[in-house]
């Protein structure tokens, strides 16, 4: 079983950086590709970004590609999902997610191959 706690929502405005956290409890936490997703009312939970379980992979969004970076520190056993030049349209509840298997461009953002979720964090940026 794996939980996962996010932090680090909150409001900014356009233009700010946030950083979110996603910290897990799980022995092996390093045996896990770890995503984030992104959600507003009305609309599909969509993905955000992903990384390999070693984090020597990573895998974007088109829409987030050169203003938001994800990484891990499996030793503290957290990945994080830096987001700079933030619009209005990001907006959104942003879920961490685990996954056991290993993810490639073709996959990282498949819903159903991720297995655990977290509660969620909500990202505002006002227009």
């Amino acid at each position: 079983q794996v939980q996962l706690v996010e932090s680090g929502g909150g409001l900014v405005q356009a233009g700010g950086s946030l950083r979110l956290s996603c910290a897990a409890s799980v022995r092996t936490f390093s045996r896990y590709a770890m995503g984030w997703f992104r959600q507003t009312p009305g609309k599909e939970r969509e993905s955000v970004a992903a990384i390999s379980w070693s984090g020597g992979n990573t895998y974007y969004a088109d829409s987030v590609k050169g203003r938001f970076t994800i990484s891990r520190d499996n030793a503290k056993k957290t990945v994080y999902l830096q987001m700079n030049t933030l619009k209005p349209e990001d907006t959104a509840v942003y879920y961490c997610a685990a996954r056991p298997v290993g993810i490639s461009s073709g996959t990282y953002y498949r819903i159903d191959e991720y297995d655990y979720w977290g509660q969620g964090t909500q990202v505002t940026v006002p227009s």
